[in-house]
This record gives structure tokens, sequence and C-alpha cells, in this order.
């Protein structure tokens, strides 16, 4: 792959032709590439625990629950949009976002990111404001250091935050009926 330009502004277009290196990971946000690592083993159990709970809720049902590496075109614009994110898991109710059979377009009703050191701080703003830009309805911090899970809803064009403990039970706004226990998350 050639060496991406610091000064380019690239496109879901540009991403999709990119020639990766095995296990080479990148997501775009406002159009700027940014490389991700390989998550750990605690990120990765608490990643299957969570998915597998929606899964199991979700079987039979319209909704559908993914996990990274799936791309997302935040805005719905396809192969122009320029934020392209993979969260470690998300939830799509509308199969119209998913009907190119390669992506998500447009925003999921829940995406959930797990914490690692390096992507700290991409979760906590510049994808938290993104989410919310697009209209992400529930957006889930799960810190699987300290066993808490932040739960953003959107409610007026903002997000409330609620934080829970790791013996708490999440109710998902956007799945209703769907509860989380995190004992089971994170034993």
């Amino acid at each position: 792959m050639e060496a991406l330009r610091k000064d380019a502004s690239y496109t879901y277009a540009d991403y999709a032709g990119w020639e990766l290196k095995e296990g080479e990971r990148y997501e775009l946000i406002d159009g700027v590439p940014y490389m991700m690592s390989a998550p750990s083993v605690n990120h990765q159990t608490v990643q299957t625990r969570i998915s597998g709970e929606f899964y199991i809720f979700l079987k039979g049902r319209r909704c559908q629950v993914f996990n990274a590496p799936f791309d997302v075109c935040l805005f719905g614009k396809g192969d122009k949009d320029k934020t392209v994110v993979q969260p470690d898991i998300l939830v799509v109710c509308d199969r119209n976002k998913l009907k190119d059979n390669k992506r998500c377009n447009g925003a999921p009703d829940l995406v959930i990111e797990i914490l690692s050191e390096s992507t700290s701080s991409r979760d906590w703003f510049y994808k938290f404001n993104k989410y919310l830009q697009a209209g992400v309805r529930e957006y889930w911090i799960v810190d699987p250091g300290e066993k808490k899970v932040y739960v953003h809803l959107l409610e007026d064009g903002k997000y409330v935050t609620t934080e829970y403990e790791k013996d708490s039970i999440i109710p998902t706004t956007a799945l209703d009926g769907c509860n989380i226990n995190l004992q089971d998350v994170f034993a």
C-alpha cells in the first residue's frame, strides 16, 4: 500500500481500495485515517460475552448484531463518506442500511466500544462526538479495567450518560426487553 498522506482527506471509496497487510485495520474520522491495533485477550473476552448476549436476544428478530471488523459509513454517504468506523459491537435494526452487503450505511441503533490503551481517547472524544452527530441512539463505552460501562442515550440532540458498575444490569433502550448482566460480562 502506498503511504497515507497526512494532508489528504480520504473517503470510504479510497479506504476500500487500500491494499493492507494481514491484520492491518484503519478507521476514518473526518477523512483522517487512524490505524487500529489488535485487541487484548481481556478486550476480546468482554466483547465475546456482550455480543453473545445480544446474539441470543436477537435470534429470530429483525435487528442484527455485528462485531469488528465491520465497516460503518456513519453518515450514510456510502463511497463518499469520510467517517468510517469499526465499532467493537454494533446493532442494526434498519436492514436498508445493510442492503449493499458490504457495510452498514448510516448510524447503527446501538454502538459499543471497549476501551483499550490505544483507542481510549478516540472512543471518549472523537467517536463520542461522531456518534452523537450521526444520531446513534445508544452508545456504550465499556471499561474492562475498571469493570464499568458508560451508557450514553440520545435525548434531544445530546447524550445523557449513566454509569453502571460491575454488578449492575443494563437495560438496553435500543432493544426493548434486552438486559445485560455485567456480572456475566466481567466474570
